[in-house]
This record gives C-alpha cells, structure tokens and sequence, in this order.
C-alpha cells in the first residue's frame, strides 16, 4: 500500500483514500496504490468499497507533471479496467473537481455518490485530446442519452453534481456528507447483484434516430471548434460504442487518443495549458507578498471603466467609481446594471445577484472619495496630458501603500509614474474591451514599480479570474506593439490585391475568431484613424492606410455608422460588400501607382502571422516580454489566435524558426522591404538551431 492511497475500515466498507495533495491527480504512485488498495480491501474481509479523496476532492484529472514523460505501468486505462472487474462493488465519493480521468475512474466504478456542487467533467478536448481510459466507452453506456454524452465529451465543460444526477451520470446527490452517504450506499448495496453496473458489458443500440442524431451534431461541432479536431474525433468514439462492441470501442478510442496526442494541435493546445500557468507566476526575482486589498477605485464610468468595475464587484470587492459629472456617473451605472441584466436572461445569474453586484459599487465626483482605496485603477481617455493630470491628483489623495494602476495600452508608465511622488506603487494594468468579459490583464512593470505592487496585481488577477501575463514597458506594450504589424500587412494585401473579405476569410480559416477588417468595423475606423493622426506616422506607414482614413472621412465608421470596409444589415448585423469601399481602396491603388495581382490565401496567411512573430521577437529581444509563451498567452486570450495553434510564437516554431527567418529575409530585400525589420534574434536562433522553448529557459526572469 502507497502513502498516497490509504485504507480505512467501517464496518464491512473499505475506505480507500486518495490522499495526493492538493487536487489528488492521478500520479502513477495513485494509480498504483488504487490497484494495490482494491486487493488489500478484499484481503481485509470487506464487502464493498468506497473510493474517496481526501481534502474535499475526488480526483482532478492527470497529472501534469507526467506530460510528455514515458508512461509507468499501470496506465489508467488498465486501472480502470481493474476496478470495473473487483469482485466487490465499488462506490466512489465525488467531491470537488472531478474531471478526465478523475471521471473515467468514478465511471469504472459501480455506484456514485456526488456531493451537489461537485464538477464532473471531460475536459481533454481542450488539450487537443480525448478521454483514453474508457470515458467515451462507459459514458453513453451509462448514460443511455446520446446528446448529453456527445455534449459533455466534444465540449470539455463540465457539468455540476445536480446535474449529474439530473442526467443519470451519478446514482445520489447530497449537500454535505458525501464519503459517510457513499459508506451508506455501499452497506445497502453490499449483498445485492451488481453485474449489469459493470458498463463493459452494457449494450447500446445504434436505432435510426439516433444515427441521424450523430449525424445532425457533427456539422454544428464543427462549427463550434473552429478548426480544431479534437471535438470532432472524440464524438466519433462515442458514436462508435453504439456501433461495436466495448473491447472494439476501447481499441478505438485508444488509436484514436494515439494518434491526437502526437498531432501539432495537441501539442499546441498543451503548450498554451503550460504557457498560462507559467504567465502567472511572479518573475524569479520578484520577492515578498502581494499588499492587502479590501477596496478598489475605478476612474471613468465609461466602457472601460465600466468593464472594470464589474470585474471586480463580481470577485466581491467592494468599488468606488469615480466620474466628472452625475450624469457621466448615471449613464455608466446604467450600462453595468443591463450589462448584468442580460445575465439574468441567460440564466448566469439571479436578480437577487444582480442587486449585490450593484451593492458593492459606490459612485462619486470627488478624488477624495478614493483615499480609503487600496488599489486604484485609472480608465480615462488615452492621452498622456490627461492621465497625467489623473496620477497628480491620486498622488495627493491616495493613501500610503495604495497600487496606483493605469489602464493605457500604449502610453510610457514610466512618464505617468514620474507625475507621483511615489513611482514604486505604480504599474500597467491593461484590460481588453468588454473588460468584464474578456479574460486576458496585460500587467505592466515600470522601471520603479516595488515587487509587492506586481504582485498585488497578478493577485487580483486572480481574484478577478483574469489570465495575466507580465510585460515591460514599450510601446504598446506586448499585445498593441505586434499588432501593428500584422495590420499592416493585413492593409498592404489589400492594396496589392486582395480583399478585405478575402483577407478576413483566409485568417478566419486559419483559425482566427475574427479577421482585421471585420475587426476594425466593429471596433470603429475612427478609432485607428484618431490613433494615427496622434502618432504622426511617417510616410510609408501613412499610405497603407490612406484607404481607411478616407473611408472615415466619408462617414465609414464600421458598425456604427452602418457600413466600413462592409455594410451590416441593421436587424442582424450581417455583413455583406461595401461597394464604396471596394471602390475607395481601387482608387488609391491607382493614387499609388500600385499594380495589382492575384494573392493567394497562403501568402496572405504566412505575411500577416510571420510578422506577428517578427515583432514578437523584437519583443523578447528587447526584454518587453520574459518568456515567447507569454506572447502566445496574450494573444489568445486577448486577440482571439487560434488556440489550436498555440499562439503566433508557438505556430512559428511549428512552421520551423529557419523557414520564418528565410521569409522575412526574403522579403526584407524586395520591393516591400521598408516593412520589413528582421529581428536579430529571430535570426540568431533560426541560425543555431535554437527553440523559443529553450530561449525561455535560459532567459526568462
């Protein structure tokens, strides 16, 4: 017996305890030790069985730290196989979260007990994989529902203990009290006949309707994933334990596991699982303890603002939100409380939520209401003379320790710090529009900004259930910096003759949720066209986007006006062709005297990601960002990369570092060469054979 699975008696139940804090994952040691348990509990003379975790968790999936490493027998499959077959009926105690192979093994099981709020799961579909221990065998045979197996096995999201019992995947529910309900359960069900439990030896039958169900789901799984195959191949196996036998429904799931978990998409999606974990420690030379923060002042009430005040009153902070007049005030707590609203519509939260949410916020138009503030996040326009004025009015009134953050996404922290009498309690924090929904926080460490200020923010992030990655200052930071040039380039292909649309649709097939124009639309032109007349672009860089000023100056806003580089349909917001745009971008062309040509979707697709991973490698080169990883963390929670993709570092790693390098050299020295700056150390890697993985060993603080 391990130290990781132990064994209690109660009367004629073995209690085997899981015991691998903190989420009892299941490490070769467990698994072993569940082996090993199931004998030792026959050879103590019990006549049933219970397997629990302790620490209020059952069993939270795989453990990571085995990733990537050569499997130690026994494989969970063959543990899985191995409680199924025990002689004696075997009971598991869901508690807390328990998902991949946490659930493969509660489904081995003959009976379970769920506490209410437990969370059952198969979540490998978001690590490009599928459950390869029987989770897509024993599910529907449990089951017997066709929808709720496809749903829980192509999607990943979990499902609550209620609902668990709702559906059939557990036997009982209760409150409080699961591993005593599970000893229970186990007493009553010790003399009984348990055969038709074992779900290996469950038939199902494949009826028409349920075929012409399969066959109805997989177009709507496709869309859902985007690309990504995962969903697709895992809703196969389930359709395949209607069609075939449980030993050849095994065998399949396990090639099929085989065969994913060597793809580039697996890969992709495992690397960006490791890569958020790793964007959210502090940097190595980072000491001490985040400060305390009970309150939070907000200043701006506007979107941004907004966003952000709910961000926090739904962590359950309390917020003071700062405007200039009541009506600023009004109108911004009016956009929070129906923002909120249609939550209640969509059955995320009650009224009675609602109402508490909105308790938390306090409104005000004076600076001194932020005195007792412990953290103070600034949301006002993105002009530097403006928040500077900001910082020197907080600098007066903010008390001793108070985190002074600004949320600009391109402006010198280290000039605003500069306006404060206390540069050391200042940094970034960089929220994406809706600021409520979107998950990603930029944190920006200024020259002087103390340890424990960066970490106060990478603690609220956490609180606030944001993904943060850690940045220094630049222009633009991670994010906007390399967004520059992949719009660029974007613009360039249109004035060289591609089309918005067909530049849109070869990203949106590469996998991005929205391509550049269709973005630009929704955001709005003029806010690219104010962003450039403030920045005084040279130039080269002001031709490319001569056809989007003018759009703007003949009142082509995007969807806000009706029409950008497309035209939306009032009642759906469909989009369609804008002629006047089409016509706007053939007469610059002319203007530049550019000839045009066919592109094709693959240039369109290489020149937009390569220069994304250019300009992120001038990011790491200059020390903005500490690790590659972090980039492709920003930009898929912040930018909606492909997350099958892994991020625009990781992809052009998966393309190979010396093919992007030849490329951009290669296009460095044509005819649109002035757009183009290899970066030094793109190349120096590219030429050592070195990976982005190991530069961020080697150099990540």
């Amino acid at each position: 017996m391990t130290q990781s699975v132990g064994l209690e008696m109660r009367d004629n139940v073995a209690i085997l305890w899981i015991d691998n804090p903190p989420v009892n994952a299941l490490s070769h040691h467990v698994r072993a030790g569940i082996v090993t348990g199931l004998e030792k509990a026959s050879d103590a003379g019990a006549k049933a069985i219970v397997l629990a975790g302790k620490g209020g968790t059952f069993i939270a999936g795989a453990d990571i730290k085995e990733f990537g490493k050569p499997l130690q027998e026994p494989g969970l499959p063959s543990v899985c196989d191995t409680i199924e077959a025990t002689a004696l009926p075997v009971v598991a105690a869901v508690e807390g979260n328990t998902l991949g192979g946490g659930l493969e093994v509660a489904l081995s099981c003959h009976y379970r007990v769920a506490n209410a709020k437990a969370k059952l799961g198969l979540p490998e579909v978001n690590l490009g994989l599928l459950p390869g221990a029987g989770g897509t065998q024993r599910l529907p045979r449990l089951l017997q529902n066709p929808v709720e197996s496809i749903t829980m096995v192509s999607s990943g999201r979990p499902v609550s203990g209620a609902k668990a019992a709702e559906i059939g995947l557990v036997d009982k529910t209760v409150d409080s009290g699961t591993v005593e309900a599970a000893v229970a359960l186990a007493n009553e069900i010790a003399e009984q006949d348990f055969e038709n439990r074992r779900l290996s030896r469950v038939t199902l039958e494949m009826t028409d309707a349920i075929a012409a169900g399969f066959d109805a789901a997989m177009p709507t799984i496709a869309r859902k994933a985007k690309g990504a195959i995962a969903p697709i191949r895992a809703t196969e196996c389930v359709r395949a334990a209607y069609e075939i036998p449980f030993n050849e429904g095994m065998k399949k799931e396990r090639a099929t596991f085989m065969e994913l978990v060597v793809s580039d998409q697996s890969k992709a999606l495992r690397h960006i699982f490791f890569a958020e974990r790793a964007s959210a420690k502090p940097p190595k030379d980072v000491k001490g303890d985040p400060r305390v923060v009970k309150k939070v002042g907000i200043i701006g009430a506007g979107t941004m603002g907004g966003g952000i005040a709910m961000t926090y009153a739904e962590a359950g902070i309390p917020v003071t939100v700062l405007e200039m007049t009541e009506d600023a005030l009004d109108r911004g707590f009016a956009t929070m409380e129906k923002n909120w609203a249609r939550g209640i519509k969509s059955g995320r939260i009650t009224k009675e939520g609602v109402a508490e949410r909105m308790a938390r916020l306090e409104r005000t138009t004076s600076y001194d209401d932020l005195a007792d503030c412990d953290l103070i996040v600034e949301a006002v326009f993105e002009t530097m003379a403006i928040k500077k004025e900001v910082f020197g009015k907080l600098d007066a009134v903010a008390k001793k320790g108070a985190v002074l953050a600004t949320n600009t996404s391109y402006l010198d922290i280290n000039e605003i710090a500069a306006e404060t009498s206390r540069p050391a309690d200042v940094l970034g924090m960089h929220y994406f529009s809706p600021a409520n929904i979107m998950p990603l926080l930029e944190i920006v460490r200024a020259d002087e900004t103390a340890d424990d200020a960066l970490l106060t923010a990478l603690e609220m992030a956490k609180k606030t259930r944001k993904t943060p990655a850690i940045a220094r200052v630049g222009h633009g930071f991670i994010g906007n910096r390399m967004l520059t040039p992949y719009l660029r380039q974007a613009n360039l292909l249109v004035l060289e003759g591609a089309s918005p649309d067909q530049v849109d649709k070869a990203l949106t097939d590469f996998g991005w949720a929205m391509g550049p124009f269709a973005v630009s639309d929704l955001a709005g032109l003029d806010i690219g066209y104010k962003s450039r007349q403030d920045q005084k672009l040279d130039e080269h860089e002001s031709r490319i986007y001569t056809a989007a000023d003018r759009l703007v100056e003949a009142g082509f806003l995007g969807q806000k006006s009706g029409a950008g580089f497309y035209t939306y349909d009032p009642e759906t917001r469909a989009r369609s062709e804008n002629s006047e745009a089409t016509r706007i971008v053939s007469e610059v062309r002319s203007e530049l005297g550019i000839n045009t040509r066919e592109i094709s979707d693959e240039e369109i697709v290489e020149r937009t990601q390569f220069a994304l991973a250019n300009e992120g490698a001038h990011v790491l080169g200059e020390g903005v960002a500490a690790r590659a990883s972090d980039i492709d963390v920003v930009y898929n929670y912040g930018y909606g990369y492909p997350r099958w993709r892994g991020g625009p570092m990781h992809y052009a790693e998966s393309v190979g570092l010396k093919t992007v390098a030849a490329k951009i050299s290669e296009w460095s020295d044509g005819a649109g060469g002035v757009h183009w700056t290899p970066s030094d150390l793109l190349m120096e890697l590219a030429e050592s054979g070195q990976s982005l993985a190991d530069w961020d060993k080697e150099n990540a603080s």
